[in-house]
């Protein structure tokens, strides 16, 4: 007997709109690439800069992947060895330093520091340990530190500023304005600049600013400021003469001020005078060589 076969032909409009369906794929599909394509064109970026954005990116993607996976195995360190070789292969890894703020600290000191980090992974560097390291370098007053991708690592370098020279028993030092020492200066490079001497000195340099800042007249004759006793400031002129000045930091600066304004009206300093002791104020004690002690009340006429 003949058997006939039934074959499920698709209609005409069944295709048709199947057909329709399919352009209007196309053509949306074309519409947006040619929309993204608008819109990446008119962003100020060159191809090489979204190639390093869009590898960025993926290494983002698979950083998040493989840290989840070793979240929920236990595995971290394991997993951030792997993301630290992934990025190095991909050319994140220390290359170039570059320190910048250094003017008067030698750049190979930072140098030294950092270059223990090349050829590793940007992954790996930790940078607040880095930071660290860079502040026991006693220029360094702040330090900060940024990866530059894909392979700098950017040191930014906040320098002290020399203040005066502090007189140790063996050599002079610069040191800043808070007294920390800087490195050791010859007494040649020393000479324009206030000496400060005297045990336990290191640790009034800010109080003596503030002191010598009372009488800012007087401030470019003072060379010198010796700590004595661990209680008070002599004070030296760049005409050798000395002022001793008493005890506590509101007394000395009224007696420095009041030796200032007795200096307007007497000339004291450049006189034949070589010490001056106000160590009792109101009243001053002048010590000329060859004669008797002369008081002098400050204020009164001579």
């Amino acid at each position: 007997m003949a058997q006939t076969i039934k074959r499920k032909a698709t209609g005409v409009r069944r295709q048709a709109k199947a057909q329709g369906r399919k352009g209007q794929m196309r053509k949306a599909r074309a519409t947006t690439n040619s929309l993204l394509d608008r819109i990446i064109n008119a962003l100020p970026f060159t191809e090489e800069q979204w190639h390093k954005f869009f590898t960025v990116l993926i290494l983002a993607a698979g950083v998040a992947l493989v840290w989840f996976v070793a979240s929920v195995s236990g595995a971290t360190a394991v997993a951030q060895e792997r993301f630290a070789q992934m990025a190095a292969n991909a050319g994140y890894k220390v290359v170039h330093i570059r320190p910048q703020g250094t003017n008067r600290l030698n750049e190979m000191r930072v140098y030294e520091k950092a270059m223990a980090r090349t050829d590793l992974s940007m992954a790996l560097v930790d940078l607040g340990e880095l930071r660290d390291e860079l502040l026991s370098i006693a220029w360094v007053k702040d330090a900060r530190v940024s990866r530059q991708l894909p392979d700098t690592l950017v040191i930014d370098i906040v320098e002290r500023e020399p203040h005066a020279v502090l007189r140790r028993a063996d050599r002079l030092m610069l040191i800043d304005p808070t007294g920390v020492e800087l490195e050791p200066i010859s007494a040649e490079n020393a000479e324009d600049m206030l000496l400060i001497e005297g045990e336990g000195a290191q640790s009034q340099v800010e109080a003596l600013t503030d002191l010598l800042d009372a009488a800012p007249a007087l401030r470019p004759q003072i060379v010198g400021a010796e700590w004595v006793g661990n209680r008070r400031w002599n004070i030296t002129f760049s005409t050798d003469q000395r002022l001793a000045l008493p005890e506590g930091e509101d007394r000395a600066a009224a007696a420095l001020i009041s030796f200032a304004e007795a200096d307007g009206v007497h000339r004291l300093i450049g006189g034949e005078v070589v010490a001056f002791d106000m160590r009792n104020p109101p009243r001053m004690y002048m010590r000329v060589p060859g004669r008797a002690d002369r008081e002098l009340e400050v204020g009164e006429e001579s």
